[in-house]
Order: structure tokens, then sequence, then C-alpha cells
């Protein structure tokens, strides 16, 4: 009885927040100039989009740029507020010039989840894990095909919210190598009974001397508070020596509100000190 009540509840927090991210804010953001190309990916079995968003500054010179690149990176998705964002930020030289790369999704909640044992999550989401397939992409295809075609340098961030958000956590906590800056908002740490971060004290304390900058944010949304807070007290007692890293609890926002709340003060923190 106990069981079914806990699935119960489950699947209901689960319905209740994909109601809430489908029905967000409408937003008319300007599309800012950008290029565009395919990228046909053995490791996905499937062609991906990529939008690329360039700065002034590079065009103006020959200098390299880090890259920040963002899942849900589709023109429909958040690649133009993103884009939007950081040209507003670094042309009142609040962080440096900074490339964005966004992914176009085809199936985000099957490239973004990891492996999960929870039968509640199958409701919304695969648990094949997905989200090592697509992090091969993007460190064995994108990465190359990026520093291909622009001038780049080895610094490179990744942001993302909700779904996209426990992407960045899993591969910080997995593949620390990868990103040297890590912005979250609403990570989806509630996947897999939050195994992820019942894991996060032993993972941080097999961590080497890599640096890694880690912003992350938690608003009042299902199962998204007591997960974010978790990280917070695991951090506080185990983080790493080489990671700096801030929390922002934002108990007033709302899962569908706390990305263009919170998107500034998480570029300014992790970016402004490059």
């Amino acid at each position: 009885m106990g069981t079914s009540r806990n699935l119960f509840i489950l699947c209901l927090g689960l319905l209740m927040l994909t109601v809430s991210c489908s029905v967000k804010p409408q937003y008319h953001d300007p599309i800012p100039v950008h290029d565009n190309f395919k990228l046909p990916s053995a490791i996905l079995g499937e062609t991906r989009v990529i939008n690329v968003w360039t700065p002034p500054q590079y065009h103006e010179g020959a200098t390299a740029l880090p890259v920040m690149y963002m899942p849900d990176g589709g023109i429909k998705e958040d690649f133009p507020h993103i884009a939007n964002t950081l040209s507003k930020l670094i042309g009142n030289k609040s962080i440096p010039p900074f490339i964005l790369v966004g992914i176009e999704n085809t199936d985000r909640h099957r490239d973004l989840t990891g492996a999960s044992q929870t039968e509640g999550d199958a409701r919304y989401a695969p648990l094949t894990d997905g989200a090592a397939k697509f992090r091969a992409f993007i460190s064995d295809e994108l990465f190359k095909e990026i520093d291909k075609r622009y001038r780049t340098t080895n610094k490179k961030g990744i942001v993302g919210e909700s779904l996209a958000g426990l992407f960045v956590v899993e591969t910080m906590m997995r593949q620390p190598h990868m990103f040297d800056y890590y912005i979250a908002m609403d990570p989806s740490l509630w996947w897999n009974n939050h195994a992820l971060v019942d894991s996060a004290a032993k993972t941080f304390s097999s961590f080497d001397d890599k640096a890694i900058r880690f912003w992350f944010a938690g608003s009042s949304g299902y199962g998204i508070p007591e997960n974010t807070r978790h990280l917070d007290r695991v951090l506080k007692a185990s983080a790493p020596a080489s990671m700096t890293w801030k929390y922002s609890d934002e108990p007033k926002e709302k899962h569908n509100t706390i990305f263009r709340a919170t998107k500034e003060r998480a570029f300014k923190w992790t970016l402004s000190q490059i």
C-alpha cells in the first residue's frame, strides 16, 4: 500500500512538473544574427542542427574566444534569449566575450537523462542513459567541429535548465574535465530517486585538481528545492578544493520563471573572473 501511494505521489508530481513546463510565459525574443549548420552524428545516428552566435569582438580581430555550450539550443528554444543576454553582458563589460553554441533538440527527454531504476521516471523520459551518448556526441564530435570552424580557446562552459540542468550537473560529476564552467538552473535532480545527489559526496572525493566554477539555482518547483538544497549541503561539507561554487536559493521563483530570473547573475558570477 505504501509503495503504491508513493508511486502515485511521484507520478502526480511529474505530471505537475510536465504541465508547468508546458505553460511557460510567452516571450518574443529577437533572433540575433547567427550561424547555423547541420552536423551528422555517427554517435547519435542522426543529424543535429547547431546554432552559433559570435560576439562583435570575434569579427573585429583574430583573437580566439572561449565557448559556452547550451542544450535546448534551438531557435524556438532558449538560444535567442541566452544569445541576447550574453550580448548585453559582453557589451557592458560584465563578462568577457564568449561564443555561444546551441544544440537543437530532437528528443530532449532521451538525450538529457541518465539511466534510472525508478519506475515512475519511465512515464516522463526513457530509462536508457541517453545522456551518455549525448555527452559523447558533444565531446567527440561537436567540440572538434566547433574548433575547426571557429577560433576557440580551450576554455568551455555549459548552461542548462530543468532536464538540461540535470545534464549539466551529471556531466560535471561524471566527466568534470569536459567543461570549466557549469551553470544549472532548476536541475531535475529528482531523477532516478535523486541518486545523483545521494552519491555526490563520494563522487567529489575522487575529483582531482581540475579547476571548476559551478553555479546552480533552485526554485519552488516540484522536486526541486529539496534536492538543490541537499546538493548545497553536500558541497558545504565535501566540495573539492579545486571547485568554486555558488548556490542561489530562489523560493519565490517557479520552474518556468527561474531561467530568466537568474541568468544574468549566473553568467556574471561564473564568467566575470576569467
